[in-house]
Formats: C-alpha cells, structure tokens, sequence
C-alpha cells in the first residue's frame, strides 16, 4: 500500500527539458516561422489601412514617416508577445527556467519560430526601405542582423536552451511605449501630460533593459562551463557580440536620447525636427529615415 502513495515518475518518452511537439521537425519550424512572418506582415498592412482611413496625422505624413509609423505599431505587437515571453521565463517554474542552458518546451520553440519570423519580416523591410528611398542605415541594419542570426541560430543549433532568447525578446518590453511615444509626437501631442506621463515610463523600460542585460551577463558568467561545453561556438560569438553592444553602446545611447526627448520633444528620426503643435499636420523633412528599432 506504501508504494501506491510513492511519487509517479515522469513518463519515460520526454526528458524534462524537451518539448513535448515534434518541433524537431524542420517541416513543422519553417511552417511556424512563415506564420510568423506573415502575421508580422499582416499587422504592417492592417495598421497601415487603420491608419489612413482614421488617423488626420498619419494622411499628412509623408511616405516613409508612413513606413516608419506603421513598423513603429508592428514592433508594438511583436513587444507585447515577447514581454510575455520573456516574463513567462523569468516567473514560471518550467523546464526553461530550470536548465538555463539546454531547457526547452513548446511555448518556447513557438516564440522562438515566430520571433525568427518577426526579424525576418525586419530585414525585408528595412532593406526593402533602403533600395526604395535610397537610404541605407548601417547601424540598424547591424542591430537586425545580430537579431536574426541569434534566433535563427537557436532554431538550426536545437539543443540549445531557450531561456536566454526567452529573457532576450524581453528587452523588446519597451516597444509598445517607443510606438505611442512616436505617434503622439507626430500628431502634435508632445506636450500633453499622457505624452511625458508615456515617455517616463518608456525611460523607465530602457533603463529596466539596462539591468536585464547585466543579468545576461551575470546567468551566462554563472553557467559558464556548460554553455561552453554545450552551445555551438558560432552562436556563443553571436551572443556575446550582440550582448556586448547592448551594454556599452544601443541601451546606453537610446536611455539617454530618450531622456533629453522628454526634456526637449524632437523626431530624431527625421532630422532632429520639433514637435509640431497640438493639430499641426505639415510635412516633415525628407531627411534620411534613421528607423529606432525599440
């Protein structure tokens, strides 16, 4: 009778650190992968038609501010899934969180494909925006770079754990607020109490993005060894490439121009413009389109 009352044991066909759908197949990734793809492209398009037939500032801008607004909302959705993603990570007691190095499950391996959809959706853009508008910004495209190849490392390396690239797609937590801060500022609301009231709290995201990376460094410094010993070196230098420009360069640079933005409302986008005046719709300068992917 005691043993009836003993612990069940897992059920021997899944380790606890594997997910339990095929996602081992490359059919079933490049399916999801699309999906994110397509759904990123969807939302481009539908905030583009939503826009047009409601939005006064958005009809007064000009073609590639309208690019920017509408990449602006997309990365808004794609911050929303991913912060969940992210916190779901740093919270829920789960294999991801357990085995830091080597864990996975299917909510993972699901972010995971539709983020390398997202980024590839990224890179088609932005390039696609730099032949069309003759522009090219070679900082953004090393950003969206260092971003695909990261996550698309994670799905052609599949032993890797999941827990960075969950803790990752955290740092995109301050999306949402960078898209309302833009469209406000455009549609000449930079001086209203819900425009600084958004902009302290995006201030805020970025510096939390400071600190999220200090705990990368801190969980990779503390699984040194096994990371080592179980992710492929091609993506270790990815990583740690990405990771490094974060800290010393892109956080601190994007904190400190958001911060003198709430001091003095400009459009660094497109020249450093002043904000317009609350119902101002006029054209802006034609300058080249430096797009902040945050």
């Amino acid at each position: 009778m005691a043993s009836e009352h003993q612990a069940r044991p897992l059920p021997p066909n899944h380790s606890p650190s594997q997910p339990n759908m095929d996602y081992f197949s490359w059919g079933l990734r490049l399916q999801v992968i699309s999906l994110g793809f397509a759904f990123y492209v969807g939302i481009f398009l539908l905030s583009h038609l939503l826009s047009a037939a409601l939005s006064q500032t958005y009809r007064s801008l000009l073609a590639k501010e309208k690019v920017f607004w509408n990449l602006a909302a997309t990365r808004a959705v794609f911050g929303i899934q991913s912060t969940v993603a992210g916190l779901r990570a740093l919270t829920e007691d789960s294999s991801v969180s357990r085995d830091r190095v080597r864990g996975q499950e299917d909510w993972s391996w699901f972010n995971i494909l539709t983020a390398t959809g997202f980024f590839i959706f990224e890179n088609v853009a932005l390039h696609a925006s730099s032949v069309v508008f003759r522009s090219f910004d070679l900082p953004l495209a090393t950003h969206h770079f260092f971003a695909l190849s990261g996550f698309a490392g994670a799905v052609v390396w599949d032993s890797l754990g999941h827990f960075l690239p969950m803790v990752t797609l955290l740092l995109e937590m301050s999306t949402p607020f960078t898209c309302i801060s833009w469209m406000l500022l455009k549609a000449g609301w930079a001086h209203s109490l819900f425009w600084r009231a958004n902009q302290w709290v995006m201030i805020h995201m970025f510096h939390c993005r400071m600190v999220l990376t200090y705990y990368m460094w801190w969980v990779t410094w503390s699984h040194w060894e096994e990371i080592n010993t179980h992710v492929a070196l091609p993506q270790r230098l990815l990583f740690f490439t990405g990771l490094a420009l974060l800290t010393v360069l892109i956080n601190p640079v994007w904190t400190h121009k958001k911060t003198m933005q709430l001091l003095n409302p400009v459009d660094w986008n497109f020249g450093n413009k002043s904000a317009p005046l609350n119902g101002s719709t006029g054209h802006q300068s034609e300058g080249s389109v430096k797009v902040h992917p945050s």
